[in-house]
């Protein structure tokens, strides 16, 4: 079975590294030397140099050039983790077994962008780890396998990334076999169960007092490392939020946004039900108690 790998994210590498592990041969590597659209980017070329794998940069997977490298490759099957662009009909139909994505949800459901940061913010208790079949559509491809993942109260962007890394990683280990022996089933998607996550914006990761502490708190670790990070503006500067905790507030007479209090570490804040303690941020110098955030 002649592999071509296509990634250019920490989850790619991870991925990558693992089949490699399982003693799969890796044909050709497609990847991007740098990426803006990607925090947690991570250059595959020197996994592809220490394990003598030929490889393409490209930051665009879908031109001419491309596919006339990956035709050279004359791959059986193509492994896409990791790509923040759709592949066209020409990709998806260049390899005999198609083409295999990822997408860190329970498809059908939440097809879209930013599936592990929607499913922080949202508080959701429950995602899955889903590999599938690439067609022209985002995610509705035939389901190749999938594994539910329970996402604890206490799990943040990091946690939850490296909880899909080692699920996906268990279900490598099941399918590659049945790749090779072409003793694998497809699972049809139910599009009537569909829902799509759209793209966020600079403006969704800004914290508004108002909100809840439970939904601050879920869009704090959302957002934490290796993602950019929540933010409040502060003196006109934007300030990045990366860990707060839910406390008790009992008085209900104070305006959300208020500082109640501080340590020599953290400081305490109003919100809309309650406060939130704020235990990692960019701060220069704390507000003082009384200011508004």
């Amino acid at each position: 079975m002649k592999i071509l790998f296509i990634g250019t994210v920490k989850f790619s590498k991870k991925i990558l590294q693992k089949i490699l592990d399982l003693n799969y041969k890796i044909e050709g590597v497609c990847c991007k030397k740098k990426s803006l659209l990607n925090s947690d980017f991570e250059d595959l070329t020197p996994l592809c140099k220490k394990n003598n794998i030929p490889f393409r940069i490209t930051n665009n997977i879908n031109s001419k050039d491309s596919i006339n490298w990956i035709q050279s490759i004359k791959p059986d099957i193509i492994f896409c983790f990791g790509w923040s662009s759709l592949i066209k009909h020409e990709l998806l139909t260049l390899a005999p077994m198609g083409i295999v994505g990822y997408h860190p949800t329970k498809l059908p459901q939440n097809r879209g962008r930013h599936p592990l940061i929607w499913s922080l913010t949202l508080g959701l208790k429950k995602t899955a780890s889903t590999f599938f079949f690439m067609d022209e559509h985002a995610d509705s491809g035939d389901i190749l396998s999938q594994k539910d993942l329970k996402i604890s109260y206490y799990d943040d962007a990091q946690s939850l990334y490296n909880k899909i890394v080692e699920t996906a990683s268990s279900q490598i280990e099941e399918f590659m076999p049945l790749l090779a022996n072409s003793n694998f089933t497809r699972v049809k998607q139910n599009n009537k169960l569909a829902n799509f996550w759209r793209k966020r914006n600079k403006a969704d990761g800004k914290i508004d007092f108002r909100m809840s502490s439970k939904n601050i708190y879920n869009l704090v670790r959302a957002l934490t490392k290796p993602y950019p990070g929540a933010y409040i503006l502060y003196n006109e500067k934007e300030v990045k939020i990366w860990k707060v905790k839910e406390i008790i507030n009992t008085k209900n007479n104070i305006e959300s946004g208020v500082i109640l209090g501080k340590t020599s570490n953290s400081i305490f804040v109003k919100t809309g039900d309650g406060a939130i303690e704020i235990l990692a941020s960019e701060f220069t110098d704390f507000p003082k108690i009384g200011e508004y955030l």
